[in-house]
């Protein structure tokens, strides 16, 4: 009899062993596509795999953060292209799967944190006058929060760089401040180290980009 419970165990084992691996194969496969998405129906579609892997590894936090990555990575393009009217519904996904995933990984989730900001920042950006006092200062709320939770998180760091960046300079702005930072972040990418293969790992690249404009570009 202890022999048979103990064959049952190991392909229990083996089973499970199994399962983990294809999860890990696919999500690598699935995160792997965020850096060639280029349309706001490239991240939906990315945003759709993740919400499938997500409906069946229910224990995973990571799938419902990627799809909420996912929608607001297709709403700042669709800003880039002038389509505000439309970023609330973007948001709203976005909100939905990460609720789902602090549900899953718990509120001290200093990456959850900056996606509820960056969804946040989408709203606002539907009409930044009316929306700063309300929109605006939850965003700048679950920055904070997420500051505090990983103060070395380069992603944090790269967020922060981009909202100096980008803010007029009557608003507090400035891009000489903001390529500052940006390097500031690069230093933090290099020391920071995931604590999985599949843990957000996503931002240089945007910050490098941002480093590699001509001077007059930055001005």
């Amino acid at each position: 009899m202890k022999k048979y419970l103990l064959s049952f165990a190991l392909v229990l084992m083996s089973l499970t062993s199994f399962a983990q691996s294809d999860y890990e194969k696919i999500m690598s496969e699935k995160i792997a596509k965020i850096e060639t998405c280029k349309t706001a129906e490239d991240f939906q579609t990315l945003a759709n795999d993740f919400q499938r892997i997500g409906s069946k590894e229910s224990s995973q936090w990571l799938p419902a953060y990627y799809a909420a990555f996912s929608y607001i990575q297709k709403g700042r393009v669709m800003m880039r292209d002038g389509k505000m009217q439309d970023l609330d519904g973007v948001a709203s996904q976005a909100e939905k799967h990460l609720s789902m995933a602090q549900n899953l990984a718990g509120a001290d989730n200093a990456e959850i944190r900056l996606l509820k900001k960056m969804a946040y920042s989408l709203r606002m950006m539907v009409n930044p006058q009316q929306r700063y006092m309300t929109d605006g200062m939850r965003a700048n709320e679950e920055l904070n929060i997420a500051q505090k939770l990983d103060p070395a998180n380069p992603r944090i760091a790269l967020i922060k760089a981009e909202d100096i960046y980008f803010t007029p300079e009557q608003f507090g702005g400035s891009k000489t401040k903001g390529l500052e930072m940006f390097k500031e972040a690069i230093t933090k990418f290099n020391a920071y180290k995931p604590k999985t293969t599949l843990d957000p790992n996503w931002g240089r690249g945007e910050a490098e980009y941002f480093l590699s404009l001509p001077t007059e570009t930055s001005k």
